[in-house]
């Protein structure tokens, strides 16, 4: 390939203009070093850590004498190596669920019939318990975060003084930060416990106490999401209200909220995908129970979720045992990958009416 096309390259892929030879040569030799270490990796090669640090040496002096061009070409490299890396893990993880769909079929996704999970003798791996359980208590966890995160959102972004707002709004975005084992430690010790004692449950762990403490979990996304989306509003549609003589309250139910509901919706989608894919809760709650509550609509009953039924078992799976939980990591990872889609498209939806666009 010549100089010319190597420019014209740069050009198309990287969104970079040069006409420097050197610049041309540095950005060759770094894309080789960094091939050569990839490549390296993957077989296992001793020598990884040279092509490295020639690729580590490139692209530090491309930064001490070409630093826009260089910024801009690294800038590509992390976005195509973030796609690269969401790719490799996605087919990673059908891959090594592909002998345990071929070893149950379609009774994986439909065995309900006991055992339902057995991991000695005549294997049994069915998903149903683990799906219903995620599905319970992703719908308890939404029943409580859904309509306190609207209601603290509008609170915060319409209602709060501005004094109050400096402070409850950094509060419930600190909340988002503490480690999920903490709420479930919390949930396992006071709950859990008040549950057997008063309501003389009969195992440790229920479908109910880890909706409870996923929807508080889930709660500060909700807010926080839901609140930017209240307030990128215009103030023009709320003047316009108030100056044909409605109130504040009016304002809010007939103006705001119908604006922002692709918004709100995102919001919940969003708590929505917290609680399907949380773990450490649902693994330190429940008393993993490979089968389904009876009856069925039980919420106090015990059972499994996907997450927990990983969390608790992959330490001694092997085989077809570690194949089935690939699946339950694959069925998440569907379900998260359809939530967050459909939030985005929520979203976008709501940009564009806001913006005036069809």
């Amino acid at each position: 390939m010549s100089t010319t096309e190597i420019r014209q390259q740069l050009k198309d892929r990287f969104g970079v203009e040069t006409t420097d030879d050197r610049f041309v040569a540095l950005a060759t030799i770094g894309a080789l070093c960094l091939l050569g270490a990839v490549v390296g990796f993957l077989i296992g090669s001793p020598f990884t850590a040279l092509p490295l640090v020639g690729s580590l040496f490139t692209v530090a002096y491309g930064l001490y004498e070409y630093q826009a061009e260089t910024a801009k070409a690294l800038t590509f490299l992390a976005t195509i190596g973030t796609g690269a890396i969401l790719a490799l893990i996605t087919i990673y993880l059908f891959v090594e669920a592909l002998p345990a769909v071929r070893f149950m079929g379609a009774e994986m996704f439909t065995h309900t019939s006991e055992p339902m999970w057995r991991i000695r003798g005549e294997e049994i791996y069915s998903l149903v318990p683990m799906m219903w359980g995620t599905l319970v208590t992703t719908m308890l966890a939404m029943l409580i975060a859904g309509p306190l995160g609207v209601a603290g959102a509008l609170f915060i972004s319409e209602i709060a003084p501005d004094a109050v707002r400096e402070v409850v709004k950094p509060a419930v975005e600190t909340l988002a930060g503490i480690p999920s084992i903490v709420y479930g430690y919390i949930g396992f010790t006071i709950l859990n416990g008040y549950m057997m004692e008063n309501l003389e449950l009969p195992t440790s762990g229920s479908l109910v106490i880890v909706g409870l403490v996923v929807g508080l979990m889930s709660l500060p996304t909700v807010v926080s999401v839901a609140e930017d989306a209240i307030a990128s509003v215009p103030e023009s549609m709320k003047s316009g209200s108030l100056a044909l003589g409605t109130t504040d309250w009016q304002t809010t139910k007939s103006i705001t909220l119908p604006a922002t509901f692709s918004g709100v919706s995102a919001a919940v989608l969003l708590g929505v995908g917290r609680a399907v894919g949380e773990t450490m809760a649902a693994t330190v709650i429940l008393g993993h129970a490979q089968e389904l509550p009876d009856p069925l609509y039980d919420v106090f009953g015990n059972t499994e979720t996907l997450t927990s039924l990983i969390a608790s078992q992959y330490g001694n799976a092997s085989g077809t045992h570690m194949s089935a939980l690939f699946a339950a990591g694959v069925v998440l990872f569907v379900s998260v990958t359809v939530l967050s889609i459909a939030s985005q498209y929520i979203e976008r939806r709501m940009k564009h009416q806001l913006q005036g666009e069809q």
